[in-house]
């Protein structure tokens, strides 16, 4: 039970930190690019997404089009999805390839983050409440929750379709504050990004950061911070996390 202790709640991220769709997201950006333009190759847009992970789909679609100077020939598509902007048509352009994707259960069992997932495990066993916010849209969310069976271990789910501002703006994680009915600073944010991580640190959350390939190098360009731990080696993460409450709880009982 929670009663006593300084960490009361713990949040999860979805994308890059239960299951690495960030992955099949960079996938469908880059197929789709290379649909608009087939000297581009995928290996290159996927390594340009790394600078755009956990940002919204607006930001994400803009910021490939104009690296790749690909506004034009998505213009050239909006007619054919009945959109009114270059990033709209890319976008359903790399849907397609990725609702392809979260509807093939061996394809997300494949992409499954296993001790990020055990530690949800851990905390609903403890009795912590658990909340999820997310950039995804709720259909894709769910779809990919739904897929793993998961939905029923989060007390509330935010989705983009939740707030007005994305992460690195701390909306979503306020809003997930606010609806499990505990104060940002018990709470305990598990993400992967550093927009992510910027979001849970300007709610005046606690956060851990699980890095991985797309995201190591944004994670640790941010400044140290008593309130982040970061793990790089996803084994660790659970007696990291341990750890790390054991320490702030001590440190509410020294203050009191």
């Amino acid at each position: 039970m929670t009663e006593g202790k300084v960490i009361k709640a713990l949040i999860f991220d979805l994308d890059g930190t239960l299951v690495q769709t960030e992955v099949l997201k960079a996938e469908s950006y880059a197929r789709a690019a290379v649909e608009l333009d087939n000297s581009l190759t995928e290996d290159e847009v996927i390594d340009t997404f790394k600078d755009y992970v956990g940002l919204s789909r607006k930001e994400v679609a803009e910021g490939l089009l104009k690296r790749f100077n690909l506004e034009n020939a998505a213009r050239a598509r909006m007619k054919e999805f009945h959109v009114h902007t270059p990033w709209q048509a890319y976008v359903d352009i790399r849907l397609d390839t990725y609702f392809k994707m979260i509807s093939d259960p061996e394809i997300l069992k494949s992409h499954l983050c296993p001790y990020n997932l055990g530690l949800l495990k851990w905390a609903r066993g403890e009795g912590y409440p658990t909340g999820l916010g997310t950039m995804s849209h709720r259909k894709e969310a769910f779809r990919v929750l739904d897929v793993l069976g998961i939905r029923s271990e989060f007390d509330f789910i935010a989705t983009i379709q939740d707030v007005e501002h994305g992460k690195p703006d701390p909306e979503i994680y306020n809003l997930l504050a606010d609806e499990l009915k505990v104060p940002q600073a018990d709470c305990l944010v598990v993400e992967d990004s550093a927009s992510g991580v910027e979001a849970a640190l300007a709610a005046s959350m606690n956060c851990i950061a699980v890095t991985t390939d797309f995201t190591r190098e944004g994670v640790h360009k941010i400044p140290p911070d008593g309130n982040l731990r970061v793990v790089d080696t996803p084994p660790a993460l659970l007696e990291t996390a341990k750890g790390f409450i054991n320490e702030l709880n001590s440190e509410k009982e020294k203050t009191g």
